[in-house]
């Protein structure tokens, strides 16, 4: 389909130019035809190829660790580095997209994806490793502002429901299936920091011609103000965005720890450095992130942000009673919570800003939830791993998962005050 049949009320075609000569009567409008819905899904594709990367080195951090040499307190810090680039790009990247267009920010964060593949390759350094988490995080933050409000931008405002839940899905999908693709790769190929990065950049390719022919175009209405700022929404849309980052940051913050620690934990209570195990817990947990979103996707927002929060109670109930009763069934069973527990957390906000949020203000919206939650999920894995490496795994991972259980708590009171305040959008 040409892109100019997707024209839609809030975009222009700046190609367009008026013809010389006498003016001639204008043909009848007609109303421009629907993107298709297999387009919604192919618009998607760029965030869950970028999600992908985000995570496929997690199960290869041990090769790493036994090769260049770190503690887990250093792999925090690599991991962090991720969070430092994407909170950079979200100050950046929302505000760009609504105000100069999606294509303009995505093309560029792919190419650095790419780069980060080609770094992490050839990585025989901590350093090398950080530029490489760096690079992805600026690409995350990227797709998660610019990339989500496409997916939106490509639904049109009939199908908002679904744009919400096809973008929240590709990110938990891609940050999924990025762990179990290098875990079996790693496992199963030779040259194991390689070959997942190959296969990972020929997913980014077909991810830039999926941008190319996006029938997105730039916006008629351009933002003004500073090009970086720290991202928020209109007046009157706080409490959206509240509501979604009281449930959203507690949730990603818990998966955040999986990531980063949950291969420690495994070797820890298994005894057992298989790439394949670690990538298959946090698949697992990503699959459940899923699936929930599925499950509940025709439910009230406040209803999916209330059992969000329950699940990542649960989550880090399970985590406690797992390292101290030495349980993988525990340890897998809190991985599957906390991933339902981003899963509703994710939904449920992203679900109220595209309900309520004008088009030319959604990237920046999009941007600022996740800024809201990727902070704590930087700052408290962090400081967990060099107290792990202090105090001993049981003593940080229970007061991780108190300090957690406690936010998560405070973020369902939050939505449960926030019922009558709010009434539930479209």
């Amino acid at each position: 389909m040409s892109e100019s049949r997707t024209l839609s009320a809030e975009t222009v075609d700046e190609d367009q130019a008026a013809p010389p000569g006498p003016a001639t009567p204008a043909p009848p409008e007609r109303a421009a035809a629907p993107t298709p819905t297999w387009w919604v899904w192919l618009a998607a594709w760029p965030v869950t190829a970028v999600f992908v990367l985000s995570n496929a080195a997690t199960p290869l951090y041990v090769l790493w660790q036994r090769d260049i040499g770190f503690s887990k307190g250093t792999l925090t810090v690599v991991f962090a580095f991720y969070i430092v680039g994407l909170l950079g790009s979200l100050l950046v990247s929302g505000f760009v997209s609504d105000r100069l267009g999606r294509k303009p920010v995505l093309l560029p964060a792919l190419a650095l994806a790419l780069a980060a593949c080609a770094i992490f390759a050839t990585a025989t350094t901590v350093t090398a490793l950080l530029a490489a988490r760096l690079f992805t995080g600026i690409a995350v933050g990227a797709v998660v502002s610019a990339g989500m409000a496409a997916v939106t931008d490509v639904a049109g405002p009939e199908r908002k429901r679904l744009a919400a839940l096809l973008a929240s899905c590709a990110m938990v999908f891609g940050a999924g299936l990025g762990p179990l693709l290098a875990g079996l790769l790693s496992e199963t190929f030779p040259a194991p920091t390689v070959t997942v990065f190959v296969v990972e950049a020929v997913l980014l390719l077909t991810a830039v011609l999926a941008v190319l022919r996006m029938p997105v175009r730039r916006p008629a209405a351009r933002g003004k103000g500073a090009w970086v700022r720290v991202p928020g929404v209109p007046h009157g849309n706080g409490i959206h965005l509240t509501l979604g980052i009281a449930v959203f940051a507690p949730g990603i913050t818990t998966t955040s720890f999986v990531l980063s620690l949950g291969p420690t934990l495994l070797t820890d209570l298994l005894g057992t450095t298989s790439r394949i195990v670690a990538g298959a817990m946090a698949f697992a947990m990503f699959l459940a992130a899923t699936g929930v979103q599925f499950a509940v996707q025709k439910l009230a927002r406040r209803t999916i942000l209330t059992a969000g929060a329950i699940s990542t109670s649960l989550s880090m109930a399970a985590l406690i009673a797992a390292v101290h009763a030495s349980s993988v069934a525990l340890l897998v069973a809190s991985a599957l919570l906390a991933g339902a527990g981003q899963g509703m957390g994710q939904l449920g906000g992203l679900s109220l800003l595209n309900s309520t949020v004008p088009p030319q203000r959604l990237a920046e919206a999009n941007a600022a939830l996740n800024v809201g939650g990727y902070v704590p999920a930087g700052l408290l894995p962090v400081s967990t791993g060099y107290l792990m490496d202090a105090a001993g795994l049981p003593a940080g991972a229970t007061l991780f998962g108190t300090v957690l259980m406690g936010l998560a708590v405070v973020g369902g009171l939050v939505v449960l005050s926030g019922h009558r305040r709010v009434s539930e959008p479209v």
